[in-house]
């Protein structure tokens, strides 16, 4: 009879919780999955374990919960312990198992309750190093642990042999940081901090004797040796003082082998001032400053790590931030009268969503900007993940003017469908507005429905990838390029004919990709169909500049990262009102160099009248200008919204300023009016200010999504005007594979 198999879900690199109840819940980490049975050495298995870990064996710890008990862990030490887990589960197939170091055991003891291995000595593994040290210990979660060897994380060696020029910095800057009797410190963590320096500096290891809130007791770790030393707090005060100590060593210091230990919280509060003027230090950078500084050999892991708890003390809690959240709305409001920003929370209090558009964004939408929107999202690539879902304007010049945007907790059809409704109660228009955006994610039923009377374009950029990827796989890299190129060339035709003329070349290609196109809904987004003003930007990430805005803030808690994008918003507005204050002409720049260029072209032309406001105007093509109806038979004046050379020519002849007929969009005045109202600061973003009241207090917590594995994506993917060549097998012209690799010969 085979053995009983059981999947072992073995998890490191979080930390357990206790509810009010006393049960225990693992948050954070890595997980993997490994088979065991009852035959499975416990050698073997943590083997395995040390390898997806990259933890050593000697320092590891295995332990388990009963089933149906949260309360109490189970050591797992040695066979037979591993035999009863698997005989404990019974008929389940599953068993989660918690993998720490000893420092991990050690930082965890005082938040667990009665565990079976709650009162074991953590001792260190011996590796050929030197200088071994322990490191601080939070004073809230140190209640008397006796003769317990505190190490707060991972273990980072200090190669042998090199203490003597690489350790000299150390002891130059640290070798006083502890005094004598009689030195005061304003916490005992401060007092941590300096003993671990002074430890660094003079090489050598220590254990905590006593250590709670009240007094610490540390000694020397080598045997016999009797250097001590007893801080307490000083009677009526605050301040933490040294009482008593020994300061001679008769271990040899450095020559102590019993392993160089220093953490990621150190290491963090070693690099925090340069992670604060250099945000993109690299963990690679990080090892090698510590290694050459400090001689403390890091892995990169460690180094990772390392940088994220220097960011966190930088920049404050991420999960706090979340409880922040209405805090910082009300702030936003008060601040910013008329701006809007509200957020909603799942049932179990953990973050949903939050939206926000400022008054001015607003104000000026409505005052200056074109009825044109684009719609689009960039993912959060934070410690809790999101994504940012975005609300685009176009200024008179056309740039950005961002007018909303919201954080949520995944692309959903619900999530856009609420982030439309909030869009349309802040704007408060009966404006027929045109939206550039996807037509999936429920993007195009939520917008007929909440926008009864918009238009929406299909952004152009996601059906070409879209076209792109259905025709993959059974066309050519070049026959791709030639259609995709005739699908853009049919968006932006301006009158039927080009539409079917490209349509048409489309079709001599493939049949099937031409039904594709035709029943694609053109009239969503060809401009010989649409009947809504786009100004020939038809793509949903003409925000490009905004996401990028994101993209440097969206590793920063979710309300200093808002309060980034608030600073940029604002500092563009302002900038953008002084330079517009300078202008002399009556258009924006960006179209005044337009027009410029149609006049000239317009000097060529031949304009013969026709009857009333009708002119002929004749040049490479004969084209009909009506310039009561601002409407010209080349259709671009209408897509522009700027006159074309043929009403520019007919403008000339009978002598009219073309700028009376520009889209209002497009005026200086229209432009200032945009930029005329201001985004104020919000004080206080990481540091809320406690106000009594009678209100309930929300709590809000971070939502159940964490960063997946491996590094994340830092690049957007590539537009769909990049197509990569894909392999043809130059014997069989098939796709997909080489002449090495094809099996037809």
């Amino acid at each position: 009879m085979a053995a009983k198999k059981i999947i072992a879900i073995c998890q490191s690199g979080g930390e357990f919780v206790t509810s009010k109840d006393g049960s225990l819940s693992y948050n954070g980490g890595e997980a993997f999955a490994i088979d065991i049975d009852q035959q499975t050495q416990l050698n073997d298995f943590k083997s395995e374990i040390a390898e997806m870990f990259d933890l050593c064996i000697d320092t590891m710890i295995i332990k388990y919960f009963l089933p149906g008990n949260k309360k109490t862990l189970i050591t797992v030490s040695k066979d037979k312990d591993l035999q009863r887990m698997v005989n404990f589960l019974g008929d389940s197939v599953t068993v989660d198992v918690f993998i720490m170091s000893e420092e991990a055991a050690a930082r965890n003891v005082s938040n667990m309750p009665g565990s079976r291995s709650s009162r074991t000595t953590v001792s260190e593994a011996v590796v050929p190093v030197v200088t071994p040290i322990d490191i601080q210990v939070d004073t809230a979660n140190a209640n008397n642990h006796t003769d317990m060897e505190i190490a707060n994380e991972t273990a980072l060696v200090y190669p042998a042999g090199s203490n003597d020029d690489r350790h000299r910095k150390a002891a130059q800057q640290w070798e006083n940081t502890i005094t004598g009797v009689d030195q005061r410190f304003n916490s005992f963590s401060e007092f941590r901090e300096a003993l671990h320096k002074y430890s660094i500096a003079h090489g050598f290891a220590y254990r905590y004797k006593k250590n709670d809130s009240h007094r610490v007791t540390v000694k020397c770790k080598s045997q016999g040796c009797p250097w001590r030393i007893y801080a307490s707090r000083l009677s009526t005060t605050q301040l933490i003082c040294i009482k008593k100590m020994n300061t001679q060593h008769t271990c040899e210091g450095a020559a102590v082998k019993a392993g160089y230990r220093a953490t990621r919280g150190w290491v963090g509060s070693i690099i925090k001032e340069k992670l604060k003027v250099s945000p993109n230090y690299k963990p690679k950078d990080i090892a090698d400053d510590i290694k050459r500084e400090y001689g403390i050999q890091l892995n990169y892991s460690q180094a990772w790590r390392a940088k994220e708890i220097a960011r966190e003390q930088l920049q404050g809690s991420y999960k706090e931030a979340y409880n922040q959240l209405p805090f910082f709305c009300e702030r936003i409001k008060e601040t910013n009268p008329g701006s809007v920003a509200s957020f909603t929370t799942k049932d179990d209090s953990s973050f949903h969503r939050l939206f926000v558009s400022f008054h001015a964004s607003i104000s000026g939408f409505q005052q200056g900007c074109r009825p044109l929107l684009f719609l689009d999202s960039t993912p959060l690539n934070s410690k809790y993940q999101g994504v940012l879902l975005a609300a685009i304007a176009v200024d008179g010049d056309d740039a950005i003017f961002p007018v909303a945007f919201a954080v949520v907790d995944a692309e959903t059809e619900d999530n856009w469908h609420w982030f439309l409704t909030e869009l349309k109660s802040a704007l408060s228009t009966s404006q027929q507005i045109t939206f550039v955006a996807d037509c999936q994610n429920g993007l195009k039923k939520s917008l007929a429905e909440i926008f009864d009377k918009c238009y929406h374009s299909y952004c152009l950029r996601h059906l070409a990838e879209k076209l792109n990827k259905d025709l993959k796989g059974q066309f050519s890299h070049e026959a791709r390029r030639f259609m995709i190129n005739d699908f853009y060339a049919a968006a932006y035709a301006p009158k039927l004919e080009g539409f079917n003329r490209s349509a048409e070349n489309i079709k001599g290609i493939s049949p099937e990709a031409y039904n594709w196109v035709i029943e694609s809904d053109p009239e969503h987004w060809a401009n010989a169909f649409f009947g809504g003003a786009r100004y020939n930007l038809m793509t949903s990430n003409f925000g490009q500049q905004f996401y990028s805005w994101v993209s440097e803030a969206h590793e920063l808690p979710i309300t200093q990262m808002i309060d980034v994008l608030r600073g940029k918003m604002m500092e563009s507005i302002y900038t953008r009102r002084v330079d517009s204050s300078q202008w002399t002409t009556k258009i924006t720049p960006s179209k005044e160099e337009r027009l410029h260029k149609e006049t000239s072209i317009a000097r060529s032309l031949q304009v013969l009248l026709s009857h009333g406001s009708t002119f002929e105007v004749r040049g490479e093509s004969v084209d009909i200008v009506d310039i009561d109806n601002w409407d010209c038979s080349c259709k671009e004046w209408q897509l522009t919204g700027l006159p074309c050379c043929h009403a520019i020519a007919v403008f000339e002849c009978i002598g009219r300023s073309p700028y009376d007929y520009c889209s209002r969009y497009f005026t200086a005045e229209s432009y200032r009016l945009t930029y005329a109202e201001s985004i104020h600061p919000v004080p206080n973003v990481d540091r809320p200010v406690q106000v009594e009241s009678a209100e309930v207090v929300v709590t809000v917590t971070p939502p159940p999504t964490k960063r997946p594995p491996g590094r994340p994506k830092m690049k957007q993917a590539e537009s769909i005007d990049i197509i990569k060549r894909q392999l043809q097998c130059s014997k069989c012209k098939g796709l997909g594979h080489n002449k090495k690799t094809c099996k037809d010969f």
